[in-house]
């Protein structure tokens, strides 16, 4: 694998105009799923206000991997999901800090947050209240479980939800042991699923001229949406599909000669019939065993020690060439800086660096996807410091310099 080029500098477009641009999200949440949604409206152009705890700020910010050059840990997470969001820092168990957030969300579209159900109105902000004095806010409440149901109040990380979804079950290892993903997939997932229906609620009030609504936005819905329709085929069929079973045969993961991995699957007829004629037993697609894709799965285990040993004589290099040349759906399987270096991943820019401007050393992240030609999305601001943008947000709300000298004296706000 060559090594890849110096990964471009990505510049910053503070001026630039998104889509979303007069959009304001008020931004309550905490960890993954509400920084996933709402990294999706800041690049592209919407004004995402990160309300932090005074001191402590979203927990995301903990999440951190030893470095040399970082002594207290790097903070990728928040790096690339804070990227484009202003930060402001309140103690919101003072009465003069939770006013400044009311104004505050008295200028949004959006609200987004992640406490416990009952919290919000716990604080007063009960969905209600807040509709009744702004009609048209889109209020997004995230939760592992939903606002409704006897687990509502169910502490709902993401890994619990990966395991309750059937995820964990289904990728299961070869002892029966259930696998969590590596990644924190329930909440993405919920993230992007989020993004969109936050969209679809503002269309409501901007282009049909209808109310703010409540978006009930579970970590678990998403992630069964996701699943594929074991729960359909077992309530049609009563037989319940097992641990690793595939969707398709022949199709899996396979180590070539140096070591290296690739991907391949031939999930419909005619890509079947190109991985026998790749590996050279062209006839097998006229035998009954192998003749459709539910016989294939049948006899998956022959066809697939026959696929791979058959790989397990080429090179990834060599394996790539010839399946591509019979016109076989075939990929290698990279780490991180395998596929920096793909010329794909390269001449698509999919990755920029983004110099934070404190004297570390530059960001790597994902640029702005997806890809829209018109009016595409930008990185227009680093991720904040913790409070960054508490002086300047309070002032934007009509506070004075001394209402923010004194508030910060008082520990209500946080200015960094």
């Amino acid at each position: 694998m060559s090594r890849a080029a110096p990964l471009p500098m990505a510049s910053l477009q503070p001026g630039s105009i998104g889509p979303l641009q007069g959009v304001r999200v008020v931004d309550l949440s905490r960890l993954v799923a509400g920084n996933m949604l709402t990294l999706q409206l800041a690049d592209f152009g919407a004004d995402v206000i990160k309300v932090e705890a005074a001191g402590s700020g979203d927990t995301l910010r903990e999440w951190r991997e030893p470095h040399a050059d970082h002594p207290q840990g790097y903070d990728g997470w928040w790096r690339t999901y804070a990227r484009n969001k202003r930060s402001l820092a309140l103690d919101l168990r003072q009465p003069e800090a939770m006013d400044w957030l009311r104004r505050l969300i008295a200028t949004a579209q959006v609200l987004v947050e992640s406490f416990r159900p009952g919290t919000l109105e716990a604080m007063g902000l009960g969905p209600e209240a807040l509709l009744a004095a702004h009609p048209h806010l889109v209020i997004v409440r995230l939760s592992g479980w939903g606002q409704s149901g006897p687990y509502r109040e169910l502490p709902g990380f993401g890994s619990l939800i990966e395991g309750f979804s059937g995820y964990a079950h289904k990728h299961s290892d070869g002892q029966g042991v259930p696998q969590l993903p590596h990644l924190a997939m329930a909440d993405m997932v919920t993230g992007l699923t989020g993004a969109f229906a936050t969209l679809t609620a503002l269309r409501e009030v901007e282009v049909r001229g209808g109310r703010g609504q409540v978006v009930d936005l579970s970590l678990l819905e998403p992630m069964l949406a996701i699943m594929g329709p074991d729960v359909s085929t077992h309530a049609a069929t009563g037989v319940e599909a097992a641990p690793g079973r595939k969707i398709a045969s022949p199709r899996g993961s396979y180590r070539c000669k140096d070591g290296l991995w690739v991907s391949m699957s031939g999930s419909t007829e005619t890509m079947a019939h190109k991985v026998f004629e790749a590996i050279g037993q062209g006839p097998l697609y006229q035998d009954p065993r192998f003749a459709t894709n539910a016989a294939r799965l049948e006899h998956d285990q022959e066809l697939d020690a026959m696929v791979a040993r058959f790989i397990a004589g080429l090179t990834q290099a060599e394996c790539l060439a010839l399946f591509r040349s019979h016109g076989v759906t075939v990929g290698p399987i990279y780490t991180p800086p395998q596929l920096m270096a793909d010329p794909h991943v390269v001449q698509r820019g999919v990755y920029v660096q983004l110099d934070a401007g404190d004297g570390s050393p530059p960001t790597v992240m994902h640029q702005v996807t997806p890809r829209l030609q018109g009016t595409p999305g930008s990185i227009r601001r680093t991720a904040p410091q913790r409070g960054q943008h508490t002086q300047e947000l309070l002032q934007e709300l009509g506070a004075t310099p001394a209402q923010c000298a004194k508030l910060q004296q008082q520990g209500g706000i946080e200015c960094s």
